[in-house]
């Protein structure tokens, strides 16, 4: 049985862990890369948590206008293996109710995110300044040179996909 779009995405959000967050402010467009951890919803929408300082230029940015663009692929020397992931949709700051859910989420991915014996004091000390974000598609391209030179399939979550 051939995977569906659906779990392709899903299974390439599994393989990779940084996503460059692109913003637009007042002082003009941004790019971050951030760490996520992904989980599909009771939707099936994928939904990427990411934490972030408030202060910093791209949650600056979020806070004035929540729309972004992400991409997601690994750093590839030959254009034929080129595999990716471009988003579209819209980031928030995860409500206070949320965030317990969504470190413990972060964490499964990230150990480091607990704590405890061995973890840096400047990490633990950054933690305690973070806010935690959501990002929600509305778009999803994945790129797949494998299958043909700029092969790429949309995948509208709204949809079903």
């Amino acid at each position: 049985m051939s995977e569906t779009l659906r779990e392709r995405v899903r299974a390439f959000l599994d393989a990779h862990h940084v996503m460059t967050l692109s913003t637009l402010g007042a002082d003009g467009p941004w790019a971050a890369a951030v760490f996520y951890a992904f989980e599909a919803g009771e939707t099936g929408v994928p939904s990427l948590y990411f934490l972030s300082s408030p202060t910093s230029r791209h949650a600056r940015h979020l806070a004035a206008d929540p729309r972004v663009a992400v991409t997601i692929q690994r750093d590839y020397d030959d254009w034929p293996g080129i595999r990716g992931l471009q988003l579209a949709g819209q980031a928030r700051q995860v409500a206070p109710h949320e965030e317990a859910r969504v470190r413990a989420l972060y964490q499964r991915r990230y150990p480091l995110i607990g704590g405890g014996a061995g973890v840096p004091r400047k990490i633990l000390e950054a933690l305690d300044k973070i806010r935690w974000y959501a990002f929600t598609p509305e778009n999803i391209y994945l790129t797949d040179n494998r299958l043909g030179f700029a092969h790429r399939e949309h995948f509208l979550p709204s949809s079903g996909g």
